[in-house]
This record gives structure tokens, sequence and C-alpha cells, in this order.
């Protein structure tokens, strides 16, 4: 079983979902032009049965990815918000949706931004003894 979680560090503070559409606003005036850093906690927990390999073991671990922001104009931020996107997700924005290019750059797991490390993912696995490859039957 896998849980996982978003926040943005950004000047210092931590951002998860903005609390309404004025909280998101204020936020993409501050971050346009500037950087912050996605972080996204993995938790998995081996639920298999013991005599099928399972262990009962949960592990955890997080991912950092850094994201550069375009310089967005006072509509594009409107615009944004009112789409209600940026309400729903950590940090206010998205790369795989209508905020992808508002990113101009990203140094990291661009997966972990999505919100899921597959890297990570793979080596937590291999800590409890199963290879990723054996997901793909």
């Amino acid at each position: 079983m896998l849980g996982c979680d978003s926040l943005l560090e950004f000047e210092g503070d931590m951002y998860g979902k903005p609390a309404d559409a004025a909280d998101a606003t204020r936020r993409w005036h501050n971050m346009r032009g500037k950087t912050g850093v996605l972080h996204t906690g993995h938790w998995l927990v081996d639920v298999r049965p013991t005599g099928s390999g399972g262990t009962g073991r949960a592990i955890g671990s997080t991912a950092s990815t850094t994201v550069r922001f375009a310089d967005l104009t006072d509509t594009e931020i409107d615009a944004y918000v009112a789409s209600g996107e940026p309400l729903r997700v950590a940090g206010a924005f998205t790369i795989d949706s209508l905020g992808g290019p508002f990113v101009t750059t990203m140094e990291g797991d661009h997966h972990n931004v999505v919100g899921l490390s597959l890297p990570l993912l793979r080596n937590l696995l291999g800590d409890l003894g199963v290879s990723i490859i054996n997901l793909w039957r």
C-alpha cells in the first residue's frame, strides 16, 4: 500500500493546497519568476501475506524537485486561479495539466512533481524485496 503527499517549499514557507482563490492568487504573485522546491513524502507498507513474501514492514522517504516558475502576467494568474486547478494541488500548480506552461524548468525527478516519484518507488520496493518489473504483470 502506497501513500504520498506533497508540499512546496518557497522562500522559507511550506505550502500545501491553497485555502481559497485569494490564497492561490497571492501565492502566484509571489512565485512568478522565482524558484521553489516541491517535496513529496512517500510511505510504502508491505501488506502482502507473510506466506507470499510479505514482511509487514513500513518504509518511507521523500523526493525533492526544484521548480522554476514562469513570470506570469496578472491576467494569466487570474485565469489559472479561475480554472480551479491550483486550488486542488499542493503549491497551487501542476505540470501535467493547465499549469504546465507556467513551469519553465525543473531540476530533479519530474514524476515527483506530478505526485509520485517513480525512481523513489522503485527503490522503496527494492528495500522490501520487490522488483518493480514484477508490477508489470
